[in-house]
């Protein structure tokens, strides 16, 4: 650091009231302790917000690179079974219309429909979709590295063979437009990854939603979600352990939703329990 850095630095501690909180921040990405320089924040603090909003809005309005996404999923040996990547499109023309028109990106174009229509095969166990959303940031970034750990979980069971259909993506799509995509298929149940409406310290959050035998129209209250997947959220081996608790008791009992809790943690504890149980006996 130079002798000038130096001053300026010496200068900014002297000008910059430190917040009590201050030491908080370490645990997390929400803006407190910002300390203050009379009745305003610091510049820094200042310029680190507008560069957030920035990052938000990058997120909302960059198109998802669907070609990077075949690019980056042609290069795991784990998802080669599922590729390529089936491109759909949803009602939504553009990006305009997607953010002013939520219900056409909920549901598939007529080409799409006609597209899967022609590809089906044999009822699958599970399909799985991926949609913009609000972030493309979420989907370039995450969704690779999750459906790697989850499908390796899935087949690694040794309870229950799945059945799982080509990976399928669209864009401009909203959550329920995996209803098209599971109905039209006649798969058993969807899960489709989107990107989350990003937040100013979350720009690149993406949810999951499981849906047991969906078709057009289902309710909400039938879907279960996990929300935040991201190294710095729900990281993608907690998430993980919640989908495949979720998706085997789905099957088990032929219900999503409301219907069926997450007592991933439960079996977790219980677990521990037995292992220190083993321990001190």
């Amino acid at each position: 650091m130079s002798t000038l850095e130096c001053l300026v630095e010496e200068k900014n501690n002297k000008i910059v009231h430190k917040d009590a909180w201050e030491k908080l921040r370490q645990f997390t990405d929400a803006r407190i302790g910002l300390g203050r320089v009379g009745t305003s924040i610091p510049t820094a603090e200042l310029l680190r917000f507008q560069l957030s909003h920035a990052q938000a809005i990058d997120a909302v309005h960059v198109p998802l690179d669907i070609d990077e996404l075949c690019l980056q999923f042609s290069s795991s040996e784990l998802l080669t079974p599922y590729l390529p990547l089936q491109k759909l499109h949803s009602k939504a023309r553009d990006r305009m219309e997607y953010l002013q028109r939520p219900d056409l990106g909920r549901q598939l174009n007529e080409a799409s429909i006609s597209s899967l229509e022609s590809s089906v095969d044999a009822r699958y166990d599970l399909v799985f979709v991926i949609a913009d959303g609000l972030s493309s940031y979420a989907i370039s970034h995450h969704a690779k590295h999750f459906l790697e750990m989850l499908i390796s979980r899935l087949t690694e069971d040794t309870s229950k063979h799945w059945n799982i259909a080509p990976i399928y993506v669209v864009q401009q799509g909203r959550v329920a437009v995996g209803d098209d995509v599971c109905e039209t298929l006649n798969a058993k149940q969807v899960v489709l990854l989107i990107g989350e409406r990003p937040g100013l310290s979350s720009p690149d959050s993406m949810g999951l939603y499981m849906t047991w035998n969906a078709k057009r129209g289902v309710e909400d209250s039938l879907r279960n979600c996990i929300s935040n997947i991201r190294p710095q959220g729900l990281t993608y081996q907690a998430a993980t352990h919640k989908a495949h608790y979720l998706l085997t008791e789905s099957h088990r009992r032929e219900v999503s939703g409301v219907s069926l809790k997450d007592r991933s943690e439960d079996l977790l504890i219980e677990s521990i329990n037995t292992q220190k149980f083993c321990l001190t006996s």
